[in-house]
This record gives structure tokens, sequence and C-alpha cells, in this order.
């Protein structure tokens, strides 16, 4: 888009790419702009994703937050303050509550079933409600992941849970790179509509 022209692209070789690049990026993505919010993704999958599987050692679960995280950081762009922080540790900071809650929440889920089953109390509902919810947003994941086209939930599952950027993803895929980044954004954004997430 002519809104991206004025930004020079992430630099090698540095994953956060400048403070300056992926501020600017973070600002077009909260208008919407799906370009930008793609190199956004590309420059700090990977460091996000390895954040993640830091903190809760279980590969698949840190596929389902990461997913969860971009999402967060796609609808939640504008709230992003370049006077209190840098956008990378601002998107670091979202990763590291996300996954930080995910763990949280299954041991919340572990202490209640064991206090239910000690205390024998006729509660069922109440000790697994909240196990029932923490599961909820990776469901939704999982469906909508199912609602996208063979070529586009490809390409999102290898940038997203493979952790692959769009370049690696075209190599993987054979395709161009414009090609692959366009599956993957046209992916998410269809992500974005079957769960419901507002523009």
């Amino acid at each position: 888009m002519d809104a991206m022209s004025h930004l020079s692209p992430v630099p090698s070789g540095d994953p956060g790419g400048t403070g300056d690049d992926l501020a600017g990026l973070l600002r077009l993505s909260a208008r919407g702009d799906e370009q930008a919010f793609a190199r956004v993704y590309d420059a700090t999958a990977p460091r996000v994703h390895g954040l993640v599987l830091r903190v809760l050692r279980d590969p698949a679960q840190s596929e389902e937050v990461t997913q969860e995280i971009f999402l967060e950081v796609w609808r939640t762009a504008a709230r992003y303050d370049v006077s209190r922080g840098s956008a990378l540790a601002w998107l670091m900071t979202i990763a590291h509550r996300r996954a930080v809650d995910r763990v949280r929440a299954a041991e919340a889920s572990t202490r209640r079933e064991a206090t239910y089953h000690e205390q024998n109390q006729e509660v069922a509902h109440d000790a697994t409600s909240d196990a029932a919810t923490a599961a909820l947003d990776a469901h939704r994941v999982r469906q909508a992941m199912e609602s996208l086209t063979e070529v586009q939930r490809e390409a999102v599952g290898l940038a997203f849970f493979g952790g692959y950027t769009h370049t690696e993803v075209a190599r993987l895929l054979d395709l161009p790179v414009g090609t692959a980044k366009t599956r993957i954004r046209d992916g998410l954004i269809r992500l974005r509509d079957q769960m419901g997430v507002a523009s």
C-alpha cells in the first residue's frame, strides 16, 4: 500500500527490526493495514513463539497461544503507546502475559479438581468450569482454522505453528514470497472474521 512506502524494510539479522520501524508498522496495523501486520508478524514471530515455548514447555499449547497472541496484537494494535516503551517490548509483554495466563489456568484447574476429590462435594461443574474456559480460545482457534481453504491452512500452519518466516514458508511450499504472504495474510483475516473479532 502507499502508506507503507515511507517505511524501510525490517533489517535482516535483527529479528525485531528497529523500534521506529516496528512502531510504525503497528500504527498502520491499527488502521487495518494487513501488509503492515504481516511485516510485524514476520519480524517478531520467532521471538514470540520462543518466549511462549520457554514458559509453557509444551509445543502444542505454545502453538495455540502464539496464534492467540498475534490475533490479540492485530485487534489491539491501536493501544500501543510509543511513550511507554518499545513496540517489541509491548508485544513481548502481551506474549508473556498470555503464556503465564495459560500456565495459571492449567494450575488452577488442577488445584480445583484435587480439592473437589478431597472434599467429595457435588460441585462438578464448578470444579471444571475454569478448565473449560481456558480451553475455549484454543477450541475456537482450531474451529476457525478448519474454515480456511487448504492452501491458507497450510501457509498459516507453517507460519504460526511452525514458527517459519514468510520467506521460509515460500521456500517450503515452493511459492513466490508474495504469494506466501498473501495466503498467510488472507488466512489470518479469515481467522479474525470467523472468531468474531471486530476490525
